[in-house]
């Protein structure tokens, strides 16, 4: 069932999933699991969390990176085994907590690279060729004929395009340069040698160099790093300042690699020319955000909507439920974050 009350009269492990996850893996846990789910639309909060677990004496939580959890939360059952994130990164769940307590984390990883990828790209077409302005243009009455200047924006092919982080994700965005014949500079915490060649086999003409050549060169300028003390506002103002100015940012990784306020000045003051979100610092973005006075002439927002495709969406579900019953049965995970972070 997917409420009541706690106890299962088959003796079947109880867990509690803290959003409305795809059919996918919800039926894979129905089928052998005592399955309670929140409802609501916006994520339950901390407190909530923590009197479900109680109240079920849950076995296992799969929660969302909406969703902190701490040892506070983990201490709420006393059954607690395994905690499973619907999500590549894990770094709202505190792996040191976990750890300490034997509950064993699980993540999706691998599963969105070639996803988030293609909409690394449709943020960097649109923000390029200016899609966005164009149907406000449109639907605005403002179409009365075609203009040789009219809404013209940067080429795309045989421009520069810099990726930082040149992980899976990194290296999928990459290997779509070659169809238009680009130049790739990548930075990272050093060479990666595997993914050049994968990449110069595939027709991509790629190069290492520290980021701040990256930056100085680049016409495109692409996230792809994971959210660490160390990568926390990776860009902020001296790296705008020193992106060329005509050049376009995208983020597609975590909100805070990027300084929100550094960024609002870069577009206002011209240090580049546009940039793609799908990630913000805070997310959700509130409504009345300075920044937003940007959009769609220099900035194009969207709502953390990477990796939502049918197709990965549901495989994400499945992994996350995978990790799940594998931690609820005493079983070594799949996908465990707790190994993949050492």
């Amino acid at each position: 069932m997917r409420d009541g009350s706690a106890g299962d009269p088959n003796g079947n492990p109880t867990v509690y999933v803290t959003r409305q996850i795809p059919d996918a893996g919800l039926e894979l846990l129905e089928e052998s699991c005592d399955l309670h789910v929140w409802d609501g639309k916006l994520p339950p909060s901390k407190d909530h969390i923590i009197e479900r677990l109680a109240e079920l004496e849950a076995d296992g939580l799969l929660c969302l990176l909406s969703d902190d959890v701490d040892g506070e939360i983990m201490d709420a059952s006393p059954n607690l085994q395994v905690v499973s994130t619907f999500s590549v990164g894990y770094d709202h769940v505190d792996l040191d907590d976990a750890a300490d307590r034997g509950i064993a984390v699980g993540h999706t990883p691998g599963v969105l690279s070639e996803t988030t990828a293609d909409f690394a790209w449709s943020l960097l077409m649109t923000t390029a060729r200016r899609t966005v302005e164009g149907q406000e243009y449109v639907l605005d009455g403002e179409w009365e004929t075609w203009g040789p200047k009219l809404l013209t924006g940067p080429d795309v092919h045989h421009a520069t395009l810099g990726v930082i982080g040149l992980g899976n994700i990194g290296e999928a965005v990459a290997r779509r340069a070659a169809g238009f014949e680009m130049e790739v500079l990548y930075s990272d915490v050093g060479p990666n040698e595997e993914a050049e060649a994968d990449l110069e086999a595939a027709g991509v003409d790629v190069t290492y160099v520290d980021q701040n050549e990256l930056l100085d060169r680049s016409d495109f300028v692409t996230l792809h790093v994971p959210l660490f003390e160390s990568t926390h506002h990776l860009i902020g103002e001296a790296e705008l300042r020193r992106m060329k100015e005509g050049a376009i940012l995208i983020n597609t990784s975590r909100g805070p690699i990027v300084d929100t306020g550094a960024l609002d000045t870069a577009l206002e003051e011209g240090w580049i020319e546009r940039a793609g979100l799908d990630v913000t610092d805070p997310e959700p973005l509130p409504e009345d955000h300075e920044i937003l006075r940007h959009c769609p002439e220099k900035l194009v927002v969207t709502p953390h909507i990477a990796s939502a495709s049918i197709g990965t969406r549901n495989q994400m579900a499945t992994m996350a439920a995978e990790n799940l019953l594998a931690g609820v049965a005493g079983e070594e995970l799949p996908n465990s974050a707790l190994e993949d972070r050492s």
